[in-house]
Parts: structure tokens; sequence; C-alpha cells
């Protein structure tokens, strides 16, 4: 599926059955971009009635590297992706992992604060690069990372 593809939001209340899930920028890149499986899983992630989210760190991150090209799917993402805010207690949190994990693991604000979203927020994030969330805390989203 490709983002201009799309038929609109899917959004789950919390405390569903189902699984919100946070895309790291990565993810959001691949599926952007058109990469198998990636979109493949996103499509059918949507279809069975998941939430992705994603949080402003994501944002800043895709439409500074955007192409030329993407801009009319980027939009569009703005209809499939909920925004999960970043709060004080994000930052926080962010802050300890920055604190804990940049010297050993070369961690950088916008993964701490992608890392410290999810936890705070109680979702699976979904990456492709694991190695940037060495937190035990993060439930990493299985699915093809």
């Amino acid at each position: 599926m490709l983002l201009s593809e799309s038929s609109g939001k899917a959004r789950v209340s919390r405390g569903s059955v189902l699984a919100d899930i946070l895309l790291d920028s990565d993810v959001i890149i691949a599926w952007l971009r058109g990469y198998q499986p990636v979109t493949g899983a996103v499509l059918k992630l949507l279809e069975s009635g998941h939430s992705l989210l994603w949080t402003p760190v994501s944002v800043a991150e895709i439409f500074a590297g955007a192409r030329k090209s993407e801009s009319a799917r980027l939009e569009t993402l703005f209809q499939i992706l909920e925004t999960l805010p970043i709060s004080e207690a994000i930052g926080k949190k962010a802050g300890h992992y920055l604190q804990k994990y940049s010297k050993s693991h070369s961690i950088e604000l916008g993964d701490a604060l992608i890392a410290a979203s999810a936890c705070v927020a109680n979702l699976s994030l979904w990456t492709i690069n694991k190695r940037h969330y060495p937190m035990p805390e993060i439930r990493l989203f299985p699915h093809l990372t």
C-alpha cells in the first residue's frame, strides 16, 4: 500500500484487545517509500483495526528528510497516524535514557524521546533499528523488525 492509496484513519480506543503501536521514523520512511514487507505489514495492521501512532520527533525527522515527490503522501500520514504529544513525563524519561545510554549506546535525543514516548504511553515500538532502543522496559513490536 502506498500512503496515497489509504482510505482513512485507523483508531482504536485505549484498552482495546488490538494494540496501539508507536512507529519509529525508520518504519515510517520504509512505508512511505513503498518498501516491502513493511508496506504490506502496515496495510494488514490498519485493516485489522490497530492504531498506528507517531511522535512529533518522527514528524520532524520525516519532514526534514522528505523528497519533493513524497509531499502528497506526507500529508496523508496526518490522516492515518495519530500523533502522540510529548509531555513533561516523556521529557523526564528521555532525560533519564540519555543520562544512562548516551555514552554506552550512542543514544541521541530523538531516539530517547521516542523510547520515552513508548514507555510512558505503554505502547509497543516498531523499529527497524533495535540497537537504538537498549532500554529493557521498551516493548519492541516483533513484526518484521
